[in-house]
């Protein structure tokens, strides 16, 4: 088993920061904004569907708010 050094763990990972790509300000912000407003969508599906089977399942058997 190879011995762990940690002068070499952090220069390799300071050498693999160093070639990430980091995302601008203005390309965060603009998935920030699609990530909260697919998340809302998706929100308002579930609520119109769980509203659709509610009231489907009322229709049907007599109860249910």
């Amino acid at each position: 088993m190879a011995k762990l050094d940690p002068a070499l763990f952090i220069r390799d990972v300071r050498q693999e920061v160093a070639r990430v790509t980091w995302p601008t300000r203005k390309e965060t912000l603009i998935t920030t904004g699609l990530v909260l407003a697919l998340s809302a969508l998706a929100a308002v599906f579930f609520l119109l569907t769980d509203k659709l089977i509610q009231f489907l399942v009322s229709l049907l058997f007599g109860f249910g708010a």
